[in-house]
């Protein structure tokens, strides 16, 4: 694929073709080497949203966690299978999609840069795979508000990878840290004080927001 800015990639993969809505196995063809990066930005952005998707979470968190066990082997280029590769995305999703990621992108793309490329060094694919898999995980949980933070940072990884920016990458793994950690007192008010107890604890989160 010709070297475009993100936004213009994104609006060119999610463009449907004779009105036929993209599937991610059309995706896969198109992006090529690219594949985990700009997979990544596209299967998160939905839930990465202020206003999340309903019904993408889960099914595009498990197509995450699939990918980031291929990154963790450090695949060079991504494998669906059938099932998930005729996965189609909905027009409208794809224009809010790109719509979202234009304004990403529109801030992104003045900082963004390769720089500190380890990314590109032996751990590096692996390593993003591990935390991209913690917060797939974190995507798929039935838990109140655990959508949003986890898929920013697989959006953020999905960026450094693709621009090769090892310093993006490096703040989605201070992210994804502190995000491994909220979640887990959630999960342990839960267990100690029940259900109630994590519901204070977000039912505060809502009203601090």
């Amino acid at each position: 694929m010709p070297d475009h800015r993100l936004s213009h990639t994104l609006n060119l993969v999610l463009r449907p073709i004779e009105g036929e809505e993209p599937s991610l196995e059309r995706l896969n063809t198109m992006l090529g080497e690219n594949g985990f990066g700009l997979f990544l930005m596209v299967l998160s952005l939905p839930s990465a949203l202020p206003v999340p998707a309903p019904g993408y979470s889960t099914p595009f968190g498990i197509v995450l966690l699939f990918l980031a066990g291929q990154m963790i082997l450090a695949r060079p280029s991504p494998w669906l299978p059938q099932g998930a590769a005729r996965r189609r995305i909905s027009r409208r999703l794809g224009e809010r999609i790109a719509r979202t990621g234009e304004r990403f992108f529109g801030f992104l793309e003045r900082w963004v840069r390769p720089r500190h490329q380890w990314i590109s060094g032996r751990w590096g694919l692996p390593l993003m795979g591990l935390l991209t898999a913690c917060m797939a995980a974190l995507m798929i949980l039935p838990i109140p508000l655990t959508n949003t933070a986890p898929a920013l940072v697989i959006f953020l990884i999905g960026v450094g990878l693709s621009e090769k920016d090892g310093l993006l990458c490096a703040a989605a793994c201070v992210i994804g840290g502190l995000a491994v950690a909220f979640y887990g007192l959630v999960i342990y008010l839960a267990f100690t004080y029940g259900i109630a107890g994590a519901g204070e604890l977000l039912d505060w989160l809502r009203g601090a927001g």
